[in-house]
């Protein structure tokens, strides 16, 4: 048996018209949706990234503003270009870009953008309002995995599904949102000894630690879906996964590839983040105010 392999590029193309259709809607009302990327740092595959956003956000008529304020910005220049951001009625949507440079914490910096503007779901506020069920942006890679589920009918309601990583920007969010509909949800880390033990059993395997080949086949068995969140940069260049692909593609019922998976999904997300956010943004602006 060789697994299925679960392209995320027809849903990103998909989730991407849905995007341009509201930018366009949006800009016949005269607002055009507008994204704010900060970047801090002169890492080429951030930079190619950023990069692709950019394209991206053109074609959806999303604008689109890169701020680079240099690998060697302090926190205090970091938090000042957040606020004003937040601040600026033009500016729909903010994405603060990873890696930031050394001694700079990325948790104390998320606090400043404006949860109506945080697309990516990365101030703290957003992670509290989506633990309890209220309305908020999840992080985008972490709503990928679940559109991709969806999009390919995978069903996980009752079903045993394990999220191997806890970081906030996928671990964490997606494990929230799995919860949601009704997924009984393992979080693995590592700490949580040998995966198999968890993941063989699971119904449903998303690998979002960020280690080039942490999950085998030895990992999975013939009924598991695998879902590669993984991006990781090679030597040479070229993008892996956390799964090795060559050994779990033979086991496993479906699998995710890298790149062209979730990764695909998670930039169209963003688009339509800030289409969404746009829409929302709009509206309040032109509501009228009540006086006595």
């Amino acid at each position: 048996m060789t697994a299925s392999v679960l392209s995320g590029k027809p849903l990103a193309k998909l989730i991407q018209e849905q995007a341009t259709a509201q930018a366009a809607a949006l800009a016949e009302e005269g607002s055009r949706p507008t994204l704010a990327v900060v970047v801090a740092t002169e890492d080429s595959s951030t930079h190619w990234y950023v990069r692709s956003i950019e394209r991206a956000a053109e074609n959806a008529g999303i604008g689109c503003r890169i701020i680079d304020v240099g690998h060697d910005a302090t926190e205090q220049v970091l938090i000042a270009v957040l606020k004003d951001l937040s601040a600026e009625p033009s500016v729909n949507g903010i994405i603060l870009q990873t890696p930031l440079p050394p001694g700079v914490k990325t948790q104390e910096l998320v606090k400043h953008i404006a949860p109506e503007k945080d697309i990516d779901g990365a101030n703290p506020v957003s992670l509290g309002l989506l633990a309890v069920g209220e309305r908020a942006f999840a992080p985008a890679t972490a709503r990928a995995v679940v559109e991709m589920l969806d999009h390919f009918e995978i069903p996980v309601a009752g079903r045993n599904v394990v999220v191997v990583g806890r970081s906030t920007v996928v671990g964490k969010p997606l494990s929230l949102l799995l919860l949601q509909k009704d997924a009984t949800t393992t979080v693995c880390h590592s700490k949580s000894g040998p995966l198999g033990k968890y993941t063989k059993a699971a119904d449903v395997v998303v690998v979002a630690a960020g280690r080039t080949g942490l999950l085998t086949g030895t990992d999975v068995s013939e009924h598991s879906v695998v879902i590669d969140v993984g991006t990781n940069v090679l030597s040479d260049g070229s993008l892996a996964g956390d799964v090795d692909e060559s050994s779990v593609r033979p086991v496993a019922a479906a699998l995710t590839p890298v790149p062209g998976g979730v990764g695909s999904v998670t930039t169209a997300l963003l688009l339509l983040h800030t289409s969404e956010a746009a829409r929302e943004q709009f509206r309040a602006a032109r509501k009228p105010v009540l006086t006595q």
